[in-house]
């Protein structure tokens, strides 16, 4: 885990004195604290033997010193209020542009400068089908930008009118602080989710983006019974609950479940009363066969009918399954 970087201080020995910015790094399970200066490595590492002596060492360009473990100990300590205090999750590094910051800020207001009510199913549409490649077996996919190479596909049909919207938007925060499509695509998914009365969704930034297109044929499938939905949903590391919960994002567009500019828990009222079944109008219209087939399925009927007593419930479950979902398989820029 990397700790902080910075631009290497007067502390550090004089051979080192470099452009190019130092990283520190604290493994979660050892006791070595490395200090990456461009090429050079510093490590100091204290092990279990008492006999055994801390050391500072680079492989070239620093003169050897034993430091003990009150050396280690002033490091460990020193180090947090040295440098940039930076936010990580895990064990991976993730660019701290904070939530609330001038940056994140600028970011929302630009995308809702371009983003209406109208707009908002196909950006939420993008989100997911980036995101959507995602394959837990391998790590592979993911929410990475790729779609942008990817809007040929006939899964991916009218997703450039939505990357167009959001590119609007992107050149403007890029005038000012280069983005990833990545981040522009996650958080344009979750205020196309807000702006339609949906919850109102953080997004962490940070994301990389993919310079290639994701395998083809990961995305589920309109055809899907239950059975299939479930097992491509958890080949991307997601449960039934999460599978139903964002499922629930088709209550936006124009697939008949309530009105289609606003987020709310329609999606559920109407799949418990299966229109379909009525030969009357457009009824037999109303979502997709993947759709009608959850409300089929006991796992997945049980949390239909959740959701579709207590909207408060389906807004928290959607907004952690959607941090999840463009989180999957994301790469993050290291300090």
């Amino acid at each position: 885990m990397t700790v902080a970087a910075c631009e290497v201080s007067p502390f550090c020995c004089s051979s080192f004195y470099s452009s190019q910015p130092a990283k520190f790094k604290l493994p979660a399970k050892s006791s070595i604290l490395t200090v990456e200066f461009g090429d050079n490595i510093v490590k100091a590492s204290s092990r279990a033997d008492p006999k055994t002596r801390t050391t500072l060492r680079s492989d070239e360009n620093c003169t050897h010193g034993s430091y003990g473990r009150r050396g280690l100990l002033f490091l460990a300590t020193t180090l947090p209020f040295l440098f940039p205090i930076r936010e990580y999750g895990g064990d991976i590094d993730v660019e701290a542009k904070e939530l609330g910051s001038p940056g994140y800020l600028f970011m929302k207001e630009e995308i809702r400068k371009v983003l209406s009510k109208g707009k908002a199913a196909g950006v939420l549409r993008l989100a997911f089908h980036d995101a959507g490649t995602f394959e837990k077996g391998d790590n592979s996919g993911g929410m990475n930008g790729s779609i942008v190479y990817e809007l040929d596909r006939p899964e991916n049909k009218g997703l450039k009118k939505s990357l167009k919207i959001l590119e609007k938007a992107k050149n403007v925060v890029d005038a000012r602080e280069s983005v990833s499509w990545a981040d522009m695509i996650a958080l344009g998914g979750a205020e196309a989710v807000s702006i339609c009365g949906g919850p109102n969704i953080q997004i962490q930034l940070g994301r990389l983006d993919s310079m290639t297109s994701d395998p083809e044929g990961r995305l589920p499938e309109e055809s899907f019974d239950a059975s299939g939905l479930k097992q491509c949903f958890k080949r991307k590391g997601f449960t039934t609950q999460e599978l139903v919960a964002l499922s629930g994002a088709h209550t936006l567009g124009s697939k008949g479940f309530g009105n289609p500019t606003v987020f709310d828990n329609s999606y559920f009222k109407i799949l418990l009363e299966k229109p379909w079944l009525s030969s009357a109008g457009m009824s037999s219209m109303i979502g997709l066969p993947s759709d009608r087939a959850l409300v089929e399925d006991d796992e997945c009927s049980r949390w239909i009918t959740k959701y579709a007593n207590d909207q408060d419930i389906f807004f928290e479950d959607f907004k952690d399954a959607y941090v999840k979902l463009v989180n999957s398989g994301a790469t993050w820029k290291t300090v």
